[in-house]
């Protein structure tokens, strides 16, 4: 269970410092299409080189069908949206505030599931959108004397990550489950290379930028955003269970903010740590909801 824990905790703090490592890439004068670009191809390179030594390793095949497969990299390319609409958030917005915008798919989750399922939300699920709206607001200092001037498109962009990652998550579950972690990561991304690829052409492989100071932040981006978190979270979720690991991967919230804070030096006020504070009770009343809920539908099983 400890080991569990840990890894989904390190998964999420992997996630929360990508913002950071994004911000810096871009004060060194690199633009999005490198960022994201060298982000994507990096970390296909190094998920298809896990991919290709277990199988070197390993007798047993990857039980792909091409349909599969080719079900998992049209999914990639939702992964592939959600970098490009959330790096171009971070270019014009704090990375403190492109978190938070981000983590609007919480609700955003739980309305597309009321569309789909036609069923309206429980008081508790209401009360959890409340919450992260709340949240939101404090966190980005909108009841304050001194409202910041953030850039609406940079915003949009960021409530599109949030909207492309809902989609996301919610057809992930569908396909692939039965291969391993990093079978179904390189599928994924071969999805997202495409995209990426297809938006921004790569022309950091010829003109010499890789050399010029992107190839650190292309391997640090692909190790934090593609590689470590859905290995760590492929072998946690299991040993921790759903309903905590998502409680203990909300930690990419603050460490997120932490990190905008500490490296970047932007001003985050304890009215934002309250913010932060709201969205994270939010996420962990929600889950603990869906805990018990589980557990009720299995005892009632188990008594049939």
């Amino acid at each position: 269970m400890f080991r569990g824990v840990a890894l989904v905790f390190l998964g999420a703090c992997s996630f929360g410092v990508l913002s950071t490592f994004v911000k810096l890439a871009y004060k060194e004068g690199f633009g999005l299409g490198e960022v994201t670009g060298t982000q994507v191809f990096f970390g296909l390179i190094i998920l298809w080189t896990i991919v290709l030594l277990r199988k070197l390793l390993s007798s047993k095949g990857n039980g792909t069908s091409f349909k599969e497969a080719l079900k998992l990299v049209a999914m990639g390319t939702a992964t592939g949206l959600v970098s490009i609409f959330y790096y171009k958030c971070v270019q014009t917005v704090p990375a403190s505030i492109a978190i938070l915008l981000l983590m609007q798919f919480t609700w955003m989750s739980l309305l597309l599931d009321a569309i789909i399922k036609r069923k309206l939300p429980g008081l508790l699920q209401v009360g959890m959108v409340i919450l992260i709206i709340l949240g939101t607001a404090l966190a980005g200092r909108l009841f304050s004397s001194d409202i910041p001037d953030f850039d609406l498109t940079g915003i949009l962009f960021g409530l599109l990550a949030a909207l492309c990652y809902t989609f996301f998550l919610m057809v992930n579950g569908a396909v692939g489950n039965h291969l391993h972690p990093a079978t179904k990561s390189a599928l994924l991304l071969t999805g997202a290379c495409i995209l990426v690829f297809s938006v921004f052409p790569p022309l950091f492989l010829v003109n010499g930028a890789l050399f010029n100071g992107l190839l650190k932040w292309g391997i640090l981006l692909a190790l934090f955003g593609t590689v470590i978190p859905p290995l760590f979270y492929a072998y946690g979720i299991p040993k921790t269970g759903l309903g905590l690991s998502a409680i203990v991967s909300a930690a990419e919230l603050p460490v997120a903010v932490l990190m905008s804070s500490l490296v970047l030096h932007e001003e985050v006020w304890a009215i934002q740590w309250l913010g932060v504070g709201l969205i994270l009770l939010a996420i962990v009343l929600s889950n603990l909801d869906s805990v018990r809920k589980r557990k009720k539908q299995k005892a009632a099983t188990v008594a049939l």
